[in-house]
């Protein structure tokens, strides 16, 4: 299977903005380690917006 080019992007700029890690960095992730950070990543910003 493989994973769809755009959303390796989407995940990689989301990684990117709020860790403010390097490319190489977050490639160096495996794919679960990469979709779970970015799931967190959703889940902070999620509650962030609804304590507004």
């Amino acid at each position: 299977m493989t994973y769809a080019t755009d959303r390796l992007h989407e995940e990689i700029a989301y990684v990117a903005y709020h860790f403010h890690w390097g490319l190489a960095d977050i490639l160096d992730l495996e794919h679960a380690d990469r979709r779970r950070y970015a799931g967190e990543i959703a889940a902070l910003v999620t509650r962030a917006g609804a304590e507004d």
